[in-house]
Formats: C-alpha cells, structure tokens, sequence
C-alpha cells in the first residue's frame, strides 16, 4: 500500500513516507512491514511509461525538464539564463530535499494506524504537505543565517513565477473535481465572489484607517499597505503603488512585510484549522484563501490544509473526496485577484484626479496593465479540462483524471519551489529597518485584530453546511 504524494513530474513518483529505518529490522530486534518503502524506492517513476528510468534516471529527467522551460521563460523576462541555471540546480536540490524529509514517517504520518504501519510510536503529523514547512524553514535558515548564499540564488528565487505556474496547472485539477459534482461547484463559485466584498470594501477600509488614524502614516504609504495585507500581498501593493505614484521602495517594503507575516499564518493557521473547523472543511479552506495574503502562501496552505483535515476525519471514519478544500482556497484567491486591475485603476484615478493632481491621470488601460494574466491561463485549463470531462467521448473523460493527476504531480513540486523561495526571502532582520517596526505593528493589529477574525465569520456564513462528497 503507497501513502505518499505525487512528486515533481510523470517522471518519477514523490516520496511516500519512507519508514523510520531501511535497514531489514528495527532496532528492537522487529522487522518492518513488508510495504515500508526505502529512500531509493521513494524515487520510483509516477507514470508506468517511464519505468525504464529507474529512480535516478528519472530525478534528472525531472530536473532538465524543468530547467529547460523554466530556463525559456526567465529569459523572456530578460534575466540571465546561465545564472538562473547555476541558482536553480541548488535550489531545485534543496527543494526537493525538504519534500523528501517532510515524507519522513516521524515528520508525515497522521493517524495512529499510520505510525504502527511504519513501526514507530510518534510523528509530528505533518502529513506528506509536511514537505512545503519543511522548504519554508530551509528557506528562512539559509536567508537569515547564510545571506551571502541566499544572495547567490536570488537569480532562481522567484515565488511569484512558481506559484503562478502552479496554479495554472490547478486549473486541470479543480476542473476534474468540478465536473463530479457541478451543483457544488458552482455554489462554491457564487461563494467565493463574497471575498470580493470583504477583501476591498471591509479589510481595506479598516486596515486604511488603522494606518492612517492609529499610525500616523501617510496616504502614500496607506494605500499600498491597505492593498497588501486585505488583498492580495505583493502583487496589489506593488499595483497600487504603482497606481498612486508612490516611491518605489515603498510597495518593496510592504511586499517583504507581506512575505513575512505570510510565513508566520502558514506555520499556524492550517493547524487551527484541523483543531478548530476539520468538521467544516470548506469554511476552513475559504478562511484560509482570505487570511493568507500571498498567492504561493495562500493557495499551498491550503494544500495543508486539506491534508491535515482530511487526515482528522478518517481517523474519525469520514472520508473525503480530496481536491475540494484546496478548490475552495483558490476560488477565493481567485475572485480576489481577479479585480486587483480594476481596483488599482479607481484607487488611481483617485489619487491623480483628487488628492495629488497632475498630468497624467489614471486610464482605464491600467485595468488591462495591472490585471494578474496568470488567471487566464488558470481559466483556459480549468475550461478546457471541464470540457473534455463533461463533453468529451467517454474514453477520454475516462483518462483525463489520470492526465490531471500527472500533470498535478509539477503542480506539487512547483509549491515547493515557492515556498522554499518564500523562505529565502524571509529576512527578519528587515524588521529592524528604519520604519519597518511601525510597519510590522501596522500588519501584527490588522491580521490578528480582524482580518483573521472577519474572514472566518465570512467564510462560516457562505460555506458553512456544505461538505466535500464522501470518497467512494
């Protein structure tokens, strides 16, 4: 019996949780189960057709795939391919490291059935997404006490072109889940359009007047630090900034703060969710989409989220569906950054034509210029998959949910990628720059006074009652 996630690619298979020893018995003289997978095993090719590779054979296969297309796309944002080449080789090993040691029987296994399978008597129940913490803590080692490295792999630490990637690819997934129960996917849909109102017109407001009223800041800085931690972290700072005309060091500055407090809700808030609301799996996965305000830390989150609550209610006899608590996570995100164009342009036009007059004013292309382009491509892969699962002849709808669980295995690795990446750039010796301290109060207020409260209300309101169907 195989317990581990999907790894990188259809190469090669991720890491079920290995068991505590390879060696033939354990160190009290037992032996281990006859299904307890090696280090070496755990590198076994996912899909059939490339068995041939054997383990190794397939990890580089994964690697060069990668690089390659990764490669192409960097070099269209103009960045230096060799560099990017040289920094991704580490960063793609240690990523893929920490998934290896978070598949670790004492680091994943959940229920009390898991640890005697694997013959030990505790685990840190992290679950197999235990590797996403595990890249995260990696990451936040190597930046605050290995700078001069973390510097060299600035080149490959690009969170926000990996977790783009990846949730384009989700698009295949959420879309095979969807086409099970249409009916429940399309009120999760209607939904995941309240965030709209609670993400711009309650947590901006209020985290504006906070700044402004409490603080002491100015409209410049305001604005970006309202759009950052109610919207969407980075992305809606640096497009309102940009919106408002502030001084570049100014969306900078709120986006490493966002990044931050990003990592701190992600090493807590997935397990108060299994503690608090594993009973209602789809509020837990919309409050976690409108707590976590990065995209990467968002949308993996919920990912551990899922894992861990669908891992309480089988040890509770209910066993879910998988897919559905992630789906809910990101359709919030979704929604929300859908209108970040449209709202840098009215913050805009309302700062040029209002409050710091001048030539230029904002214009209606800046809805297209600040619009997230990744959620088209999540919107042509969700379309397109939903498609052949509803309209397609039986043997393809029949093949696709092995096609999208192929294709989720680069999803997975592409999260490791980010939050390694997050971990990277969480420099907490950035909160002892001039201004940052004030900065940090601002966010510590906001999250832990409302936002993380009002979302939850939220979420229990829209979602509560509805549960994911039960696994067949």
């Amino acid at each position: 019996m195989r317990t581990g996630l999907q790894s990188s690619s259809v190469f090669w298979c991720s890491p079920p949780r290995w068991s505590a020893s390879a060696a033939s018995t354990f160190s009290d003289g037992r032996s281990p189960p006859p299904f307890t997978p090696t280090l070496t095993q755990a590198l076994n090719p996912f899909a059939k057709a490339y068995a041939w590779l054997g383990g190794g054979g397939a990890l580089i296969a994964t690697y060069v795939a990668m690089l390659a297309v990764l490669s192409a796309g960097v070099a269209t944002l103009g960045a230096d391919v060799r560099r990017f080449a040289l920094a991704f080789t580490a960063v793609f090993a240690i990523a893929y490291a920490s998934w290896i040691v978070g598949s670790y029987a004492y680091v994943a296994a959940v229920t009390p059935a898991e640890q005697q399978k694997f013959g030990i008597a505790w685990s840190l129940k992290l679950t197999n997404e235990g590797g996403f913490i595990v890249a995260l803590l990696a990451g936040i080692v190597i930046a605050n006490f290995f700078p001069r490295f973390a510097g060299w792999l600035k080149e490959a630490i690009r969170p926000e072109l990996y977790i783009k990637i990846a949730i384009v690819i989700l698009g295949a997934t959420v879309a095979v889940t969807a086409a099970g129960r249409l009916n429940l996917a399309s009120s999760l849909l209607l939904r995941g359009a309240a965030a709209i109102v609670e993400a711009y017109l309650i947590y901006w407001a209020v985290v504006y007047f906070v700044a402004r009223k409490w603080f002491g800041f100015s409209r410049e800085w305001s604005v970006p630090l309202a759009s950052g931690i109610s919207i969407c972290g980075v992305a809606a700072s640096i497009a309102t900034g940009g919106a408002i005309r502030a001084r570049p060091a100014v969306p900078i500055l709120v986006s490493s703060l966002v990044v931050v407090f990003a990592v701190v809700e992600v090493l807590i808030l997935p397990f108060l969710a299994q503690t608090f609301l594993w009973h209602e799996p789809l509020v837990a996965g919309a409050w976690i989409g409108l707590a976590i305000k990065t995209d990467g830390a968002a949308v993996a989150g919920g990912g551990i989220t899922e894992s861990l609550i669908m891992a309480k209610a089988a040890a509770e006899g209910v066993k879910y569906q998988p897919g559905w608590i992630l789906a809910t996570t990101t359709t919030v995100k979704i929604f929300i950054d859908i209108f970040i164009g449209i709202w840098a342009f009215i913050l805009g036009y309302i700062w040029t034509n209002h409050i710091d007059k001048g030539p230029d004013r904002a214009k209606p292309s800046e809805i297209w210029q600040r619009f997230p382009k990744f959620i088209l491509g999540f919107i042509l892969v969700f379309a397109v998959s939903l498609w052949l699962a509803l309209g397609s002849t039986p043997q393809v709808a029949k093949a696709l949910p092995a096609a999208a669980g192929e294709a989720n295995v680069f999803r997975v690795i592409f999260f490791v990628l980010t939050f390694f990446s997050i971990g990277v750039l969480s420099d907490f010796r950035k909160l002892w720059q001039q201004g940052f301290g004030k900065l940090a109060a601002v966010y510590f207020v906001s999250l832990f006074g409302f936002v993380i409260w009002v979302g939850l209300l939220i979420s229990w309101l829209f979602f509560s009652g509805f549960k994911p169907p039960l696994a067949s």
